[in-house]
Formats: structure tokens, C-alpha cells, sequence
């Protein structure tokens, strides 16, 4: 398995991406994880409902968010600055274990600079105190996972008040800034999701 940060990559390129190494896992490739940012975007996945996009794509479009409907599971969610992405190339027989792998990656990277109370929340992802600081969602497809999680770190949260995250109200959602102060960026993080992953999923080449 091999990980690695890109740095921040606008949506449609990571996904692309995602698909032509999904592909080559699927053909025997050596798995990837890719960590990285995005500029300001909203996903919705398979099962997003319209009324959960709070504002019209028109408007989201002159705030300069971009919209993308998606194969994940789970319904709508933002990524932006601030908040480390991880997509996961893997081949698995199971969404479910890997799902609970990858919340398990991040409570360890998250251990490693603050102690927070994780809780279980009505839905996949991490939660702290009942506040989601982490959103989680697969897709598997011909034996291979895409797609992964999303850490919010220093992200502005007053970008989830244009969806209904998940379903959920926009006040369900923190992030490591908030839950303790600490101000770290994806781009000083992404070595703890590394050691996180080696834990978690055992040794790969860097």
C-alpha cells in the first residue's frame, strides 16, 4: 500500500484520479491512499437528498463551491481548506470492516496531538462529545473501495450552514480547532494519518 500527500487538488481531478488508480487496483495494482485538500466543494452521495442542498448551485457557484454528484454512500457533505481528505484504493470483500478501519485511522491520528472524548454517533464517521469531526464514506466496486474520510482540522465550519451535512443539522459538525484550540493544517497533520494507517492497515511502501 502506498500513501502519499498531494497537496491541495480541485475535486474533479482527485476524482479522476480515484477512478484510473481504482482501475489498476482492481487489475492487481498496488493499493493507494491519497491524502490531500480541496477547494471549497459539496459532494452528494447516492442517497443525498435534494432538500439537504440549502442553497441553490447557482449561488453555490458565484460563492465559488463547486457541486458534484457522486457513487459514494451517505448524502451531502463540503470539503474545503482546512479539512484533510484521505480516499482509499483498497481491495477489501467488506465496506463495512473497512469503514470501521478507517474510523479507527483517524481516532489514532487524532490521539497523537490531543485527547478528545469520542462518542458513537447515529451514523458512520467520528464523533467527538456527540459533534461529527470526521465524515466517512465508501464506495466498493468490483472488489475495491473509492473515496474514504474527511478530518476537519482548522476548516471554516460556517460552510456547512449551506447543506444539511449527512443529513444532519449544520451544528452537529466541529473540528479539531474547535474541540481544543489547536490550529494544525492538513499539510502539518497528514504524517500522523500516515502512522495511523500503518497501524491500522500494517506495513506499505512508501
Amino acid at each position: 500500500m502506498r500513501v502519499e500527500w498531494l497537496g491541495t487538488v480541485p475535486y474533479s481531478e482527485a476524482w479522476e484520479l480515484q477512478r484510473r488508480l481504482h482501475a489498476e487496483v482492481v487489475s492487481g495494482g498496488e493499493e493507494r491512499v491519497l491524502l490531500l485538500e480541496h477547494p471549497p466543494v459539496i459532494t452528494l452521495g447516492k442517497s443525498a437528498k435534494p432538500e439537504n442542498l440549502l442553497v441553490p448551485e447557482e449561488e453555490l457557484e458565484r460563492r465559488g463551491v463547486e457541486v458534484f454528484r457522486v457513487d459514494r454512500g451517505g448524502d451531502a457533505t463540503f470539503h474545503g481548506p482546512g479539512q484533510l481528505v484521505a480516499y482509499f484504493i483498497l481491495r477489501t470483500e467488506s465496506a463495512k470492516r473497512t469503514v470501521e478501519a478507517l474510523e479507527e485511522v483517524v481516532k489514532r491520528s487524532l490521539n497523537r496531538v490531543a485527547a478528545l472524548n469520542f462518542t458513537e454517533g447515529p451514523h458512520a464517521g467520528v464523533w467527538v462529545d456527540g459533534r461529527k469531526i470526521a465524515s466517512i464514506g465508501l464506495a466498493l466496486k468490483r472488489g475495491a473501495t473509492m473515496h474514504g474520510f474527511a478530518l476537519n482540522l482548522t476548516i471554516d465550519l460556517s460552510y456547512f450552514l449551506l447543506i444539511n451535512p449527512c443529513g444532519l443539522p449544520s451544528s452537529v459538525m466541529t473540528s479539531l480547532k474547535r474541540e481544543t484550540g489547536l490550529e494544525i493544517p492538513p499539510k502539518d497533520f497528514y504524517p500522523y494519518v500516515i502512522e495511523a494507517v500503518e497501524e491500522v492497515f500494517g506495513a506499505y511502501k512508501r
